[in-house]
């Protein structure tokens, strides 16, 4: 394998929180739900590490972006599970030639917590990418959207 065999790609996402709670959505991050957290607002489930990470993947194998596959504007896509949607990306990209070797998430948050379910989040988006996958949780420190618990 030479050095122009490996891409590397990034990817991002972010969602704002619904102020007014619907109660049919739930937070989901990383394919794990978060009882009694505000959701976020999206068309899919709205996993915000599971969309940076596709977005990453797709960008490696110069194959777009999550929008041009999975457009909001497709009813098939409401309410999506954002892991099979990860899984399905992962499955392109491997079509197209490409390996996975491994992927990296920052999830940047005031709340939930993540540290106490790191490690099932990351066994999660490691079954879906088919990869080992690691996530960091970071905080904005009370800076900007995120820090004032907008979004994630």
């Amino acid at each position: 394998m030479s050095i122009s065999d490996v891409r590397v790609g990034e990817g991002f996402d972010v969602h704002r929180f619904e102020v007014e709670p619907s109660g049919s959505r739930r937070l989901v991050l990383g394919g794990c739900v978060f009882d009694g957290e505000p959701a976020l607002i999206g068309h899919s489930d709205a996993d915000v590490p599971a969309h940076a990470i596709a977005d990453a993947l797709l960008s490696a194998g110069g194959l777009g972006d999550l929008g041009s596959h999975f457009p909001d504007t497709d009813p098939r896509w409401e309410g999506a599970d954002s892991l099979a949607i990860l899984a399905e990306v992962s499955a392109m990209v491997r079509a197209d030639g490409w390996s996975i070797g491994n992927a990296s998430v920052a999830l940047v948050c005031e709340r939930p917590r993540i540290a106490p379910r790191r490690a099932e989040m990351e066994s999660n988006l490691s079954t879906a990418v088919g990869a080992p996958v690691s996530l960091t949780g970071r905080r904005a420190e009370g800076l900007g959207a995120i820090g004032r618990v907008e979004g994630i």
